[in-house]
């Protein structure tokens, strides 16, 4: 059964390749969803897969790429969606 979370990251998250490095997860770990900047500086987006994948998606996200410093990472229960698939870097 999929579950669906929204998440916010805090921290050097922006020009530090987050949003690439979290599809990259996304898509070695089978989550479905998207992420994208927002104007005050952090990352956001919203992640679907089993518990487990998510779990793991979000510590991946929480450590972020090399030069990221994420201090906060925020997160949400949302209902899952059925027809999503892949995750998208949106701009």
């Amino acid at each position: 059964m999929s579950q669906r979370v929204s998440f916010l990251a805090h921290g050097r998250v922006q020009g530090v390749n987050y949003r690439n490095f979290a599809a990259k997860k996304a898509t070695d770990l089978g989550v479905t969803g998207w992420c994208r900047n927002t104007d005050s500086g952090k990352v956001e987006g919203e992640a679907q897969g089993s518990e487990q994948a998510l779990k793991q998606f979000m510590k991946e996200l929480d450590s972020g790429p090399t030069h990221a410093h994420v201090v906060q990472l925020d997160q949400s229960p949302l209902e899952a969606k059925d027809s999503e698939t892949g995750f998208d870097v949106r701009r």
